[in-house]
């Protein structure tokens, strides 16, 4: 059996146990269609089949390439692709699939764009405060009647409220969140069908609005999820190598920095540790003299605050069960 301490550096690590708490957590508050993961934040088909094992048979997907990804291995029963395409032949390989995959449009062009590559059923993607994709409110119901005229199912509508899934005041997220949804709810009733897709993890227990909730960090969590008041712990590091020590300055460095961790959300951390900065393959840090710096040759555990684009930088992850590399996942969903 590899042990952890044998890896070579830097590793994405998770801890499988960790793992399968926070899915078995999720299917308990959310079981069923009730959520509909986010595969963007994994891009793992092992994940996903763990995910399926739990009960959440529909998922989310940001790329073609994930959703193409998971019907090859069988997990095609309800695809979700939340983003806007454009490009014929993608959307024409998406169109093949069977059962048929949903995706969102907002505007005439992704409606027009959808219904000429065969696609056949979509959602009215709604702007509700997050400046990203999304039509407004009150245009959603013309864009249902266009895509219903060009022969699309509109299965319903979806929003995220991105902008408000961190806020670390509970009170304040359940207000923001209240108002992003009244916006969703107008746009669904000029918009019909039985679908309202909206939510993350921030949100999971506050959205009460949705059918189904999009949530994707739960699975394997990260330093800003881990400051909400939620029930998942993180489960996934990035092994790193301590290479080189100063003591006269206090510091000491370790093999993974930009290259290796999504750094959108902030620096990493590394637990009895303060973080300096990260550059583009090290990360500095001190232990403030709380503690003896780490000696050349030892291995840090750094958390990093944004998941999603951790693992994208990864070909693979090691599966952890106590100190045993028990498996290694091909982190095999990553490109478009």
């Amino acid at each position: 059996m590899v042990k952890l301490d044998t890896l070579s550096t830097p590793a994405l690590v998770v801890d499988g146990r960790i793992l399968d708490d926070n899915l078995a957590a999720m299917a308990a508050a959310l079981p069923g269609s009730r959520c509909r993961p986010h595969i963007k934040a994994h891009k793992t088909t092992a994940i996903a089949h763990r995910q399926r094992n739990v009960g959440h048979v529909g998922f989310t997907c940001a790329t073609p390439r994930e959703m193409r990804g998971l019907a090859d291995v069988g997990l095609g029963d309800d695809l979700l692709l939340a983003n806007e395409v454009v490009d014929a032949s993608l959307l024409t390989r998406l169109a093949d699939l069977d059962p048929p995959v949903t995706v969102a449009v907002d505007s005439d062009v992704t409606i027009e764009a959808a219904a000429d590559a065969g696609i056949r059923r979509c959602l009215i993607d709604v702007n509700v405060g997050l400046p990203r994709c999304g039509c407004a409110p009150e245009d959603a119901g013309r864009l249902a009647a266009l895509a219903r005229q060009r022969g699309l199912e509109v299965r319903g509508v979806m929003g995220y409220e991105g902008h408000v899934v961190g806020l670390t005041d509970r009170a304040e997220r359940e207000r923001q969140t209240a108002e992003c949804m009244g916006l969703l709810a107008r746009a669904h009733q000029a918009v019909g069908g039985d679908v309202i897709s909206a939510g993350g993890t921030g949100t999971f227990d506050i959205n009460e609005l949705a059918t189904e909730i999009q949530a994707g960090s739960y699975a394997l969590m990260d330093t800003a999820y881990g400051a909400l008041d939620i029930p998942f712990q993180r489960a996934l590091f990035v092994l790193a190598t301590v290479v080189s020590v100063n003591p006269r300055e206090g510091y000491a460095v370790a093999d993974c920095g930009l290259k290796s961790l999504g750094m959108d959300h902030g620096d990493p951390t590394i637990d009895g540790a303060t973080v300096w900065f990260c550059s583009d393959e090290h990360t500095t840090f001190s232990t403030d003299g709380h503690a003896p710096l780490p000696s050349v040759g030892d291995r840090v555990r750094v958390w990093p605050a944004h998941i999603d684009p951790t693992v994208a930088y990864h070909e693979r992850m090691h599966v952890l069960d106590g100190n045993d590399v028990a498996d290694v996942w091909p982190v095999d969903l990553r490109g478009w």
